[in-house]
């Protein structure tokens, strides 16, 4: 079983810095058609440079917790590519929270940012999936790929909103994969522990002695690299998965095998 992705098309959302952006690179580098989505437009056309608009690239500026700017990154996928096999959602937020100070909104802030644009944008998605896969009786009709994190398993209430949206986004991920399946669309997602993410390099930046932590209370003993996803991600967008949903890889370097409650929880 092949797990090529070639002359597909992926949307690829979170993709104008880190991690989104090493996933988009890395399916374009595969043959894929790709959709980098942000909200940051000035980096994506930094970022993506004279290509963004050349060959099997192309890159959509919006906030995707609105509805109709979702619509309108489809309908623009479409009018590049005439269709969408492929949807990464890799836009994802972290908040520091106080668990004791009821004004806290950091919980209401990461379940909208990092849940519900996730399923707002899956649920608009999968019907296109379904739609173009009606004259296709066989095969695959889609895939969706979630970027989950370890914190959803893990205790740390500084990271209290973080960990309870990533929670959720795995139980989202269950139930959109059972939901889906009749209709040949897959559902899994990526549990990570530390990758070199945009908001990770501004914690390292803040705090030094973060690094050495991190590092400590990972077997394998490294920040893994952006790249270092790219993968376990393909594996589970490609063919190669055909008979895999609803799951939750973790790719971790051996993180949550120790597990103290005091280890850093991203």
């Amino acid at each position: 079983m092949s797990y090529s992705v070639a002359g597909k098309t992926v949307i690829v959302t979170g993709a104008a810095n880190g991690i989104g952006l090493a996933l988009g690179r890395h399916f374009v580098d595969h043959g894929a058609n790709v959709m980098f989505a942000d909200m940051d437009e000035k980096r994506l056309v930094e970022e993506l440079g004279e290509k963004r608009e050349e060959g099997n690239i192309r890159y959509f500026a919006g906030d995707l917790r609105e509805k109709l700017t979702i619509k309108n990154l489809i309908s623009a996928t479409i009018d590049a590519f005439d269709q969408v096999d492929i949807l990464i959602n890799g836009c994802r937020q972290v908040l520091r929270t106080d668990p004791l100070n009821p004004d806290d909104n950091s919980v209401a802030l990461m379940l909208e940012q990092n849940l519900m644009t996730a399923l707002q944008l899956s649920q608009m998605v999968a019907k296109r999936m379904i739609k173009q896969s009606e004259d296709r009786q066989e095969g695959q009709a889609g895939a969706i790929v979630n970027l989950s994190s370890i914190a959803a398993r893990r205790t740390h209430p500084d990271l209290l909103a973080y960990s309870v949206s990533t929670a959720a986004l795995d139980q989202m991920t269950r139930s959109m994969a059972v939901a889906l399946a009749p209709h040949r669309i897959r559902v899994n997602a990526v549990s990570f522990g530390s990758v070199m993410s945009a908001s990770l390099q501004g914690t390292l930046k803040e705090n030094r002695e973060y690094r050495s932590e991190i590092e400590h209370h990972t077997p394998l003993g490294r920040i893994a690299a952006p790249g270092e996803l790219a993968d376990a991600v393909q594996f589970l967008a490609s063919e190669g998965s055909a008979f895999t949903t609803g799951q939750i890889l973790t790719v971790d370097g051996g993180r949550t095998l120790l597990d103290p409650v005091t280890a850093p929880a991203h």
